[in-house]
């Protein structure tokens, strides 16, 4: 009994008593029932309570200290329960002082019961810094460690020698001193800098970018964004708009490329069904739940993707779209049994995690799409192996310094092609990268005719139908040539056709400055795709299949498109169903142009396997019309100093009545789209400009006329079509 009262007087922190004498326990052991028993145990009550009060108002007193503090202690468990802080952030020197073992009163002396142990540095390893007395140790973590620290909303980043920076070896160095190096943890994004200058512009191109948090902390699922685009809502994560802080990027300014790819796939999911179409790069998955949202069940969605975080978000994004998602549908063997369950009014998708190219080599598709950020070169020898015949292969391409010629040499390391900063650099873009395309495909024995080519501010969409057989494939490789450009006037020409060399390739420029100048007055750029960019036919049914679905955003740009293709300034648009169809219309679409006598039908219901391929052929002859002109002038760039120019809409009329094709062009909005030749474009220039007259003390301004005004941006805007 003696031994129990002891350890719960120590465990409510009171000494333990005396044992009592061997009379007091022989007179207790005698009268157990007796009076003296039943007093005792009363007079030790009150010390159990008044202990028990203390310890809860000793609680009570720390709950109130926590609760003063909150901004400190919840910084501290973010920074230790989600990002980890290394141990050379700290918040004061005290705890610095904490970390490295001495204690809280060894601010400025040591007492001499601590001056004979010595400690080691925690920011140092032992070969740098032996183990001393606390005093020298609190003079080396002040003077070292702490005055040359960087501050950050109230942390101190001190300057760390631990070996997990490592730098270049040197040779004539010890080899352990070889591998320590200084450096500073970044608080924000746990990157290592070796200087502190730089550690300084570190931290302040976070704060420029708005970058306050740690990029690694595990965001939870209430801190996640939804995002709604033409109907499909997205959860997106806090930076989904930053590649480099998130797994899963979503772009806003992309809205165009996916309404573009979501038509070019109705049109296809028109000719045949259903369809198998693959997103190569799901990431959110945005992409393939529009092609579900909106075909329904005329396609079988595929969205892949190799990082594990976007595979899970791309679930999500199905259940919150309130579709079914099936993983590798492909390997399980009661495949047909699973889909079979499924209600029919419950859209399908299948989510994969492989590579790209893995799963492109090992399945055949209907359509693919690749959108990777940046270059998809890598991508084109998979994605045209097993694709169908007739398909459609679209290709996103997001490098837009290498495309736009502002690093020339990432475009020959990647497509191979030698091209300048030209006022047509737009489109030299979109030729440079149909070139590669077509190579990749002919070396699968496979044709291509390009459908759709877009080169805007942020990406260049091109979209192509695949032809099966060595014959397209020859006459594919064909058409891709060099590019003669006059360096003094800007004049370009496709490269004839042949093996001969001749002695002056410049000679096939219609300009003749390399007459009148000395020396290369031209440059030999590509190779390029010399063919049409358009086809007119198709984008007549993208732009029906747009206004069938709502797409308000690109119906604009189709229709600067037909024109483009059609090279033609009658903007006259009008929309039916297809029960109203006519000779003169396709799908629903009339566009009036001056010599429209081709007659088009289309074939509505399902296909049978053999009507696919006559089908197919059918509508290659008839959607294929004469080639628009190659290029495009840049008004502006052409202008005469001292002259005011035409409006552009009084110019292109200017050229249309003169007999040639004119209009204008979506990779440029001041840009002019014609097969007249530089001479006639600027003799018709100058034949409607005026000259500009400064107004003197005495001489009285000249107004322009309205035909003499210049040409702004604005105009573009407000006669959009």
């Amino acid at each position: 009994m003696a031994d129990g009262k002891t350890a719960a007087l120590l465990l409510l922190g009171l000494p333990p008593q005396p044992p009592p004498e061997a009379g007091e326990e022989e007179e207790e052991s005698e009268q157990p029932n007796g009076t003296d028993d039943s007093v005792k145990p009363e007079s030790h009550r009150p010390d159990v309570e008044t202990i028990e009060d203390e310890v809860k108002i000793e609680k009570e007193e720390t709950e109130q200290e926590s609760i003063k503090e909150p901004n400190t202690n919840l910084l501290d468990a973010l920074s230790s329960s989600l990002r980890e802080k290394h141990i050379s952030i700290q918040r004061t020197l005290a705890d610095l002082e904490k970390l490295a073992g001495l204690k809280e009163g060894c601010l400025t002396t040591v007492t001499s019961e601590n001056s004979g142990d010595k400690k080691l540095c925690p920011l140092c390893p032992e070969e740098r810094f032996k183990a001393c007395s606390g005093h020298k140790l609190y003079r080396h973590l002040q003077n070292l460690h702490w005055k040359v620290s960087v501050e950050f909303e109230g942390y101190r980043m001190c300057i760390c020698h631990l070996p997990c920076h490592p730098v270049k070896p040197n040779v004539t160095a010890d080899p352990i001193s070889a591998k320590m190096g200084s450096h500073y943890h970044c608080l924000i994004c746990s990157a290592t800098i070796g200087r502190r200058t730089d550690m300084i512009g570190h931290v302040k191109r976070h704060v420029n970018k708005g970058e306050t948090e740690s990029r690694f902390m595990s965001a939870p699922k209430s801190s996640c964004e939804i995002v709604k685009e033409a109907d499909t809502d997205v959860h997106v994560l806090p930076n989904y708009t930053t590649p480099q802080k998130t797994d899963s990027y979503f772009n806003p300014k992309m809205k165009l490329n996916r309404q573009l790819t979501v038509c070019a796939l109705a049109v296809l999911a028109e000719e045949r069904k259903p369809l198998e179409c693959l997103d190569a790069f799901g990431a959110t998955g945005i992409m393939g739940l529009q092609w579900a949202k909106h075909l329904g069940n005329s396609v079988k969605v595929t969205i892949n993707d190799y990082n594990e975080k976007s595979v899970t978000m791309i679930q999500e994004n199905c259940h919150l779209n309130k579709m079914k998602v099936v993983m590798n549908l492909r390997e399980e063997e009661d495949c047909d049994e699973a889909v079979e369950e499924v209600e029919e009014n419950l859209p399908v998708i299948e989510v994969t995690k492989m590579d790209a190219n893995v799963i492109m080599h090992l399945r055949a598709f209907d359509f693919i799409h690749l959108d990777p950020f940046g270059s998809s070169v890598n991508y084109l020898d998979a994605a045209f192996r097993n694709v169908r015949n007739l398909g459609i292969v679209s290709v996103t391409s997001t490098d837009i310094s290498s495309l736009y010629s502002k690093a020339q040499h990432v475009a020959q390391r990647h497509y191979g092609s030698n091209i300048v900063r030209t006022e047509y650099y737009k489109e030299l873009a979109a030729r440079m990268i149909i070139a590669a395309v077509a190579r990749a495909a002919a070396r699968c024995n496979k044709g291509i005719e390009v459908l759709l080519a877009v080169a805007l501010e942020h990406f260049v969409l091109v979209e192509v139908r695949v032809l099966r057989g060595p014959s397209p494939a020859d006459d594919t490789a064909k058409k891709i040539r060099y590019l003669i450009h006059c360096q003094w006037c800007e004049e370009r020409v496709f490269k004839k056709e042949g093996n001969m060399i001749e002695e002056n390739p410049y000679r096939q420029l219609p300009c003749d400055c390399h007459s009148r100048m000395t020396g290369k007055t031209a440059i030999e750029l590509g190779p390029l795709w010399s063919g049409s960019l358009f086809n007119t036919g198709f984008l007549r049914r993208m732009l029906f299949e747009a206004v069938q679905y709502g797409l308000e955003d690109i119906q604009p740009l189709l229709k600067t498109l037909i024109c483009e293709a059609e090279c033609t300034i009658l903007k006259q648009f009008s929309i039916h169903g297809p029960s109203n169809q006519n000779k003169q219309e396709e799908c629903g679409v009339i566009i009036k142009t001056p010599d429209a006598t081709a007659e088009y039908f289309v074939v509505h219901g399902k296909r049978t396997s053999n009507e696919v391929s006559q089908n197919g052929a059918k509508r290659q002859k008839l959607e294929s019309n004469a080639e628009h002109p190659s290029f495009y002038y840049n008004i502006h760039r052409h202008s005469i100093k001292g002259m005011n120019m035409p409006k552009l809409n009084k110019f292109l009329h200017y050229l249309s009545e003169a007999g040639y094709r004119v209009s204008r062009t979506h990779f440029d909005p001041m840009g002019v789209r014609t097969n007249a030749p530089l001479v006639q474009f600027k003799s018709i220039l100058v034949k409607y400009s005026t000259p500009t007259y400064t107004g003197g003390p005495t001489e009285s301004p000249l107004h322009c006329s309205e035909d003499s005004q210049p040409v702004t941006e604005s105009d573009f805007a407000e006669e959009n079509i």
